[in-house]
């Protein structure tokens, strides 16, 4: 085989490793549809797309930590514990000093007291990283466990149940978060819809997006040309927990109750979305909609799974393996590139 030939082999294989998430899909959508007339009804789509919402809004604010080098297991707990603020502030209301009754907010008050919880653990994440040092996989697995004895200790490990909210109190509606729909489209899918817009914009086209694969392409290169990396960070951290905390939300309005466990173990599904859309884990390489198709791909997997009657052991295995092939698949694709990169 020429030079030139083995160019542009490695050139085609390149680009199909930057479409991986793509062609997993579209192989995935074939074989489930293949498999069970079901799959493609208009209910279950309905159903993939509220489950694919939840994925893709993790994987989204994830995107930005990853791009800058870090990472952040932090996001499923954040999840429940906004969940648990949501249901308490709902249901028990607010005390304060001299108050015969508690004080009830309402909705939107509510919402932003949720979301300010999950982007206090985002800065306490940020300055363990950016002040003391701590490497991103430990500080965030710390305040895993803190946002998780949070949420349990907020009820002391109960469930807030009816969280529809009471008109006499004023605070009625959270449930359309999770329920209403547009067009019979589902609310959380406009909500990752509009999320998605957004980040996009600001990663691609503004300078803090700029700045953001600037830190993770070459930290030590940014930090000498001006770059305030620490505050890149920092906010990259907080947005990734504040997106943790709309999944939050969106679950508690959607069971209608509030559970300390909610959340578990997704933040290894936004980290699996974010890897397979081509973000890669050193930083400095990826995008918003490559991540969306990611949360795709882990949605359709879980949910063509369940239709197919596989076993809850055997996904889990499953879902293991697509992790550990994303993450050897990025490897793969990075040392494609630098041997692109070379040869020009």
């Amino acid at each position: 085989m020429s030079a030139k030939s083995a160019g542009v082999g490695a050139r085609i294989l390149d680009l199909i490793l930057r479409l991986r998430a793509v062609v997993a899909l579209v192989l995935l959508l074939a074989l489930f549809s293949a498999s069970t007339s079901a799959f493609l009804t208009a209910d279950n789509l309905t159903i993939l797309a509220k489950h694919v919402a939840i994925t893709a809004i993790l994987a989204i604010g994830m995107t930005f930590v990853v791009l800058t080098g870090g990472i952040d297991l932090s996001v499923g707990s954040v999840a429940g514990l906004a969940g648990m603020v949501a249901g308490a502030l709902l249901t028990r209301g607010l005390w304060f000093s001299g108050m015969d009754h508690p004080f009830y907010p309402g909705v939107a008050t509510v919402i932003f007291l949720a979301l300010l919880a999950g982007a206090l653990v985002g800065l306490l994440n940020g300055l363990l990283v950016v002040r003391l040092g701590v490497a991103p996989f430990i500080a965030t697995l710390g305040t895993l466990y803190i946002a998780r004895g949070a949420a349990l200790l907020i009820s002391n490990g109960a469930t807030f149940p009816n969280l529809g909210g009471d008109a006499t109190r004023q605070n009625t509606g959270f449930l359309a978060l999770g329920q209403a729909a547009f067009f019979n489209i589902p609310l959380p899918v406009w909500i990752m819809v509009a999320l998605a817009i957004v980040a996009s914009v600001v990663a691609s086209k503004t300078p803090f997006g700029r700045h953001v694969y600037a830190v993770g392409g070459n930290e030590r290169a940014a930090l000498l040309s001006g770059i305030r990396v620490g505050r890149v960070k920092l906010v990259s951290y907080v947005i990734s927990t504040v997106c943790a905390a709309i999944v939050g939300l969106i679950i508690a309005s959607q069971l209608e109750a509030a559970h300390p466990a909610t959340g578990e173990s997704f933040e290894l599904n936004a980290i699996a979305a974010v890897v397979l859309g081509g973000t890669s884990l050193m930083g400095g390489r990826g995008s918003i909609f490559g991540s969306l198709a990611g949360a795709f791909v882990i949605g359709v997997l879980a949910d063509g799974m369940v239709m197919l009657g596989i076993s809850e052991f055997w996904q889990m295995v499953i879902k293991g393996i697509v992790i550990v092939l994303a993450v050897a698949v990025d490897q793969l694709q990075t040392r494609l590139q630098l041997r692109l990169a070379r040869s020009n």
